[in-house]
């Protein structure tokens, strides 16, 4: 436990300082073994109900309106579709919204990572006044008035409702948002059909060529880190929480797995597709100032272009998420 504790110190102070100099580390499976958890403790499958329950509840946002489900919808990748998210209020969000899947290994969180933990970051859109707008003393009070909410909260934690039993509850079940049985993981696993030939060629590409992994490396394709890709975008990210240079205009690295159901792409939703991503990546972004020395003209062919499309298509692996019936 030392050492995954130690590992994840480590992989956290590389993100923050947004050291590059690095290599990249292998594509591979994630581990369920190196997820980290609240006091070493895998959560209870009545700890993830419960913060089932409470994702799909629209009670969450002050008018309700809104779950977090509305936003980081199962159906639409874990996102909405859009290019910038609503609010419960409907007033148009900042940043795309991102997907939500295997943030069980992540270290940071949201596009600018201005949150450290997972259940730090359930709790942020709720209590934000653009998002669901909830103060959690209020949300507390009415959960309080649900019988289901005070009966779960005492059986799973031994205690009422609070702001931390909260976060813990979501982020259980935001944990369970597992993908890794694609193609790309039973060829990787020795299965050598599960990708087609396309895909195959697509993965030498994507290690090599179009050095796609010099930012989307690790079994989850994201250094956890920050770059600026060279979008036209004036949002500052990371800079915001972080006075370094280099970070001006830097947004984390999005995995990957899925990546074919959480259009549209960037920080700020302006790739509407996954070719016209790689696209912009072949072009070496759109704006060179202060850019990421990654980020560079490409001169990928169009069947290149194609072949990388088909790998990134075979991290795919539908989830069935159910959605609870919700209490009285």
């Amino acid at each position: 436990m030392l050492l995954k504790s130690i590992r994840f110190f480590v992989v956290l102070a590389l993100s923050t300082l947004h050291l590059t100099a690095f290599s990249s580390e292998p594509l591979g499976t994630p581990d369920r073994d190196d997820i980290e958890y609240p006091d070493d403790e895998p959560n209870s499958p009545e700890e993830i109900e419960l913060g089932r329950t409470l994702y799909f509840d629209t009670r969450l946002s002050n008018n309700g309106s809104q779950s977090c489900a509305t936003c980081h919808n199962p159906d639409l990748g874990f996102g909405d579709g859009m290019a910038l998210g609503l609010g419960a209020e409907k007033n148009q969000l900042g940043r795309n919204t991102p997907h939500l899947y295997n943030l069980a290994w992540n270290v940071t969180f949201m596009w600018d990572g201005r949150k450290a933990t997972l259940e730090e970051q359930a709790l942020g859109p709720i209590e934000a006044g653009v998002e669901m707008n909830m103060p959690l003393d209020k949300l507390i009070e009415r959960l309080n008035g649900i019988k289901y909410y005070v009966d779960q909260f005492k059986a799973v934690y031994d205690e009422p409702i609070t702001k931390a039993g909260i976060g813990r509850a979501i982020a259980a079940f935001e944990r369970t948002i597992i993908v890794d049985d694609t193609p790309f993981d039973r060829y990787m696993a020795g299965d050598k059909a599960a990708m087609i030939p396309a895909a195959v060629r697509g993965m030498k590409l994507f290690e090599g060529k179009a050095n796609c992994i010099a930012c989307h490396d690790g079994p989850n394709f994201t250094d956890n880190s920050f770059h600026n890709i060279g979008l036209k975008s004036t949002d500052i990210g990371r800079y915001e929480h972080q006075k370094s240079p280099e970070l001006n205009r830097a947004f984390k690295t999005p995995g990957l797995r899925n990546v074919v159901l959480t259009a549209p792409y960037m920080h700020d939703g302006s790739e509407p597709s996954l070719e016209s991503v790689i696209r912009f990546y072949n072009r070496g972004g759109d704006v060179k100032k202060g850019i990421s020395k990654n980020i560079k003209p490409l001169n990928l062919t169009e069947n290149e272009i194609f072949d990388l499309l088909a790998f990134l298509g075979a991290l795919t692996q539908h989830l069935d998420i159910k959605r609870p019936e919700l209490p009285k």
